[in-house]
């Protein structure tokens, strides 16, 4: 029976992704659907409806932004003249290498031993590759029916949150509804503040970031730093693709300096701002999220983070915190006695 629900839960694995990102949407507009209906009086139904509409029009907008800007920057890239870059880091990196007692040559030499270029195309298969063509649409199928699935359970979750708990509540024995009750009130209190506060600690690092990138010069710089920002949501790795698109947009948007002596110094800028965003994060922005939604310490928060990465990839480190904060509250109610539990879970 065991082996069979492990089968039936990986054959519909599409669908428990669409189930936990319509609950994430859920949670994320449920603050404005309460505001709605105690403040201006809306109903369940117009309620959920408002709601989806502004995450769907932020969303909207945000896309219509960073598509020119993403093909304006596509431009400036093909209009580069990379020869440069290479003549001016091939300078220095002679001077590094001058410094570290290594030369260009024994890298190289390194790289061929290891043979990763025959290794990695070794193993692609020309009839294997898709088409282009094939491959677009395809996600464009999956997105659209993605997207589709989320907002129609994102909707009834909203508008029906009672009935569907109503329904979880039948399923449960007598004896344990009234501790299920408390941890599902608690459950969605504690996920809606971490998400709200999610969204805090994203537009800390887009100010940051913005104000860093409009020192620069580096063009489209509002939506070239919510993107950035937004990569945060990745633990760790996350701020490092960041950094990485913030260098690389701010170099195409000054195709026309030197490399070395204008453009180096303009990265290094963006780098200290990076840097200073991360730390802002990591020693105000998380601690005061964590502290005040999921009732945790950032130490155990680290551990949990690390674990979760070392063993479900960078998928488990995203859902880690949410996660985390759902067991610790089910512990509380249904093993209170527990003098460790009661210790561990100590606040929420």
């Amino acid at each position: 029976g065991v082996g069979l629900l492990l089968f039936i839960l990986y054959q519909v694995r599409t669908l428990i992704v669409y189930i936990i990102a319509a609950c994430v949407l859920a949670l994320l507009c449920r603050p404005l659907v309460f505001f709605l209906r105690r403040r201006l009086h809306v109903g369940k139904t117009y309620g959920a409806i408002i709601a989806l509409l502004v995450f769907l029009g932020l969303t909207a907008g945000l896309t219509f932004m960073f598509v020119p800007m993403l093909a304006e920057q596509t431009k400036n890239i093909a209009l580069y003249n990379t020869d440069n870059i290479q003549e001016e880091l091939d300078k220095i990196y002679g001077k590094i290498s001058e410094y570290s007692g290594t030369s260009k040559k024994a890298v190289e030499d390194v790289v061929d031993d290891a043979e990763i270029e025959k290794k990695v195309t070794g193993k692609v298969d020309d009839k294997e590759v898709p088409t282009l063509l094939d491959t677009l649409l395809g996600i464009m199928t999956q997105l659209s029916i993605g997207l589709f699935s989320v907002l129609f359970m994102s909707f009834f979750m909203l508008k029906d949150h009672n009935a569907i708990q109503r329904f979880m509540l039948a399923m449960i024995p007598a004896a344990h509804r009234e501790r299920t009750i408390s941890s599902l009130d608690k459950i969605k209190n504690l996920l809606s503040r971490y998400f709200v506060g999610l969204v805090l600690q994203i537009f800390v690092l887009f100010i940051i970031y913005a104000v860093t990138l409009f020192f620069v010069g580096t063009e489209n710089a509002l939506i070239v730093a919510f993107f950035c920002a937004l990569f945060n949501i990745i633990p760790y790795a996350g701020p490092l693709i960041g950094a990485v698109l913030m260098a690389a947009l701010t170099i195409t948007s000054h195709v026309e300096l030197d490399f070395s002596r204008e453009i180096l110094p303009l990265v290094g800028y963006v780098m200290i701002g990076v840097t200073v965003g991360q730390l802002i994060d990591n020693f105000v922005s998380q601690p005061f999220i964590y502290s005040n939604s999921v009732k945790s310490h950032p130490m155990e928060i680290f551990v949990i983070i690390i674990a979760a990465g070392l063993l479900f990839g960078i998928t488990g480190m995203m859902v880690a915190v949410p996660t985390y904060a759902v067991l610790k509250v089910i512990l509380k109610e249904f093993f209170w006695e527990n003098s460790f539990i009661r210790f561990w879970t100590k606040g929420i």
